[in-house]
């Protein structure tokens, strides 16, 4: 390629740049060609659609052509899929009510079941309407297998009204759904609500339903499910007191894990299963027993708004015939005792449903505490006082006058201990450590002669313990303290959260401050160093240690009570602040140099002074571990 060629070729394209820079379309001119690409790109949109409607159109139509003209075909698959039950395969959904002045309940005529469930005097944490379930969050039915093994569940198949919400003298109303076959056999599902009850009847009748089941048929499989809402404002609180409980016929209550994933499977009769929440029950109970039960209960995620999933497959008693009927009981309603004590009133103890014990008052003499004495003197409390504040001040200083006598007779002996602490000092100086058995025999012989048993201090406060352990147990689980306030508390039964962190507090703090927590493990430090105090130190037995761990004691139950329920903090300040003042008022009336002179009159006595028995076993030991020691020698 020459010269002349590439000047040409330079000259050609300088002349089409400048051509295409002339000739370049202004931004009016760019925008209005914007606007005419998006018109054709939404006509060839709407193009599509039509097509699509079109389409759809032409396919609903061939569909309905199908229907109405091949409505032979149909029917005889239908038939074929549900046997005698094929009139009560297809229909319209419809919704019947049952309610008093506690529950209302909807039903559905698909399943025949209960649709939704609300509790009429309840709220949720957040003032929504309280509702234990909706259709999608629980199912039931019934699985029913035909003379002609077909497999069928009840929960597929449209039941229709046979008396819509009937209303008898005593205020009980009623509903029937019957579930048709292709002959004159039946079953209905009669539902019955008693007047300002949470106990809902629910009885299957059947008519000549043996002539369209499988012969011999004298059980029916059962299947229900449910997802438990979560209703409070403290997740992980009221997940640790969800759970699925159950009661063996004419045995006691047990339950499924509360804080993993569990299934049971049970072989023994069951007489009601409970899917439970911290404060509310669905309860199914069978007239005749439940067997062949299975039990699963799952931790949902915290996202998902449900605290567990629980499903419960077993076989009920059932007589095709209709001589007898197939009838179960469901509570729908509250965890509070006194409500479910009422259905065992009048009830042989055989046949008591002990739903009662759904109710978590503590194991052994722990829930006998709160059995006979801490509720009937709260329900006490709640008939002339409205303030559930009041009512665990005047509570705690009931208690604290009851136990006072123990906790006076605690402190004389931490006092008698310590004023004998100089000759006990004396004593381990003159003898060394390295003759220990001799060191405590001299110990306890002093403690002999003037009467007194290291053990007298510890057994007061060993009887405190089940009034102690007992109110933990109570104060969660009372639905009476349920969106009670008091002073800044919203919730008795939930935390008192004064301050929301940007960051989540490990070892069960979490994200909030509660001030009654606060307080109480102030009130704890301040009894703690006041016990200190007043009993004699050791090094040598590692005071200094034993210190720091009582002094860190009340820290750890910082962490741990932060998200409890703020009544139950608020009760362990009080008792501890009257228990700091009762503390300072016995020092003030006791004096130490008068009882140091008793206990030197009581040694210097020829009387002689009665041995306890703790006193006679550790002498015994030391004389045992002496001639031992000897032996070896």
């Amino acid at each position: 390629m020459d010269k002349n060629t590439i000047i040409g070729f330079v000259i050609i394209a300088l002349i089409i740049i400048g051509f295409a820079q002339l000739n370049k379309p202004s931004e009016e001119e760019l925008a209005r060609q914007q606007r005419y690409n998006d018109s054709i790109v939404l006509v060839e949109q709407a193009k599509l659609e039509s097509e699509v409607a079109t389409k759809n159109a032409k396919t609903a139509t061939i569909t309905d052509s199908i229907t109405a003209n091949d409505t032979t075909n149909l029917a005889a698959k239908v038939a074929d899929a549900f046997g005698s039950f094929s009139v009560a395969a297809q229909g319209e959904e419809k919704f019947y009510t049952l309610e008093n002045e506690l529950v209302k309940l909807r039903f559905s005529n698909k399943g025949g079941r209960i649709y939704s469930a609300e509790l009429k005097n309840y709220r949720t944490h957040d003032s929504l309407p309280l509702v234990l379930f909706d259709a999608a969050e629980s199912t039931m039915g019934f699985t029913l297998v035909t003379n002609n093994n077909r497999v069928i569940n009840t929960s597929d198949l449209y039941f229709e009204p046979v008396a819509q919400t009937t209303t008898d003298a005593k205020g009980n109303k009623s509903l029937t759904l019957r579930l048709k076959t292709t002959g004159d056999s039946y079953m209905d599902f009669v539902y019955t609500l008693p007047a300002n009850n949470y106990m809902l009847s629910f009885d299957i009748k059947s008519d000549g339903m043996n002539k369209v089941m499988q012969p011999g048929t004298n059980f029916l499989e059962m299947q229900w499910a449910s997802k438990v809402r979560q209703q409070e404002k403290g997740r992980k609180f009221e997940e640790r007191y969800s759970a699925v409980e159950y009661k063996y016929v004419a045995d006691d209550v047990e339950k499924l894990s509360e804080s993993k994933d569990d299934e049971k499977k049970l072989t023994n009769k069951v007489q009601w299963i409970a899917f439970k929440d911290q404060f509310f029950s669905t309860i199914l109970i069978a007239n005749s027993g439940m067997n062949s039960t299975t039990l699963t209960s799952k931790l949902e995620k915290e996202e998902s708004n449900y605290l567990k999933s629980y499903t419960a497959n077993m076989t009920v008693a059932y007589d095709p015939t209709g001589k007898e009927a197939t009838g179960f009981r469901m509570y729908l309603g509250p965890n509070h005792y006194k409500t479910l004590s009422a259905y065992d009133k009048g009830v042989d103890s055989d046949a008591k449903l002990r739903l009662n014990k759904l109710i978590p008052l503590g194991w052994g003499i722990f829930g006998w505490v709160n059995q006979f004495a801490i509720i009937p003197m709260f329900n006490l409390f709640n008939r002339f006082i409205g303030s559930f504040g009041i009512i665990i001040l005047l509570m705690t200083i009931v208690i604290k006058l009851v136990l006072f006598p123990l906790t006076y007779k605690s402190y004389i002996s931490s006092a008698k201990m310590r004023v004998l602490k100089p000759e006990i000092d004396e004593i381990n100086a003159r003898i060394p450590a390295e003759k220990a058995a001799e060191r405590q025999k001299a110990t306890m012989e002093l403690y002999s002669k003037v009467g007194v048993s290291p053990m007298s201090g510890c057994l007061p406060t060993l009887l405190q313990m089940p009034v102690l352990f007992a109110l933990f147990s109570f104060f969660p689980a009372a639905i009476e303290l349920r969106q009670q306030s008091f002073l800044w508390a919203t919730d008795l039964s939930s935390y008192d959260s004064i301050m929301q962190l940007p960051f989540t507090v490990p070892f069960g703090f979490g994200n909030h401050v509660s001030l009654f927590c606060l307080l109480m493990t102030a009130t704890s430090i301040l009894s703690t160093k006041l016990n200190m105090a007043t009993q004699p130190t050791n090094d040598q037995m590692g005071g200094n240690m034993m210190k720091w761990m009582m002094y860190l004691m009340p820290v750890m139950f910082m962490f741990w009570f932060n998200s409890y329920a703020s009544g139950l903090s608020y009760y362990y300040f009080v008792s501890t602040l009257i228990t700091v003042i009762q503390t300072y008022a016995i020092r003030a009336t006791v004096d130490e140099k008068k009882l140091l002179a008793e206990l030197h009159a009581k040694r210097n006595s020829k009387k002689t002074v009665k041995k306890s028995g703790f006193m006679e076993r550790l002498e015994k030991m030391q004389r045992e571990q002496q001639k031992a020691l000897k032996n070896r020698k």
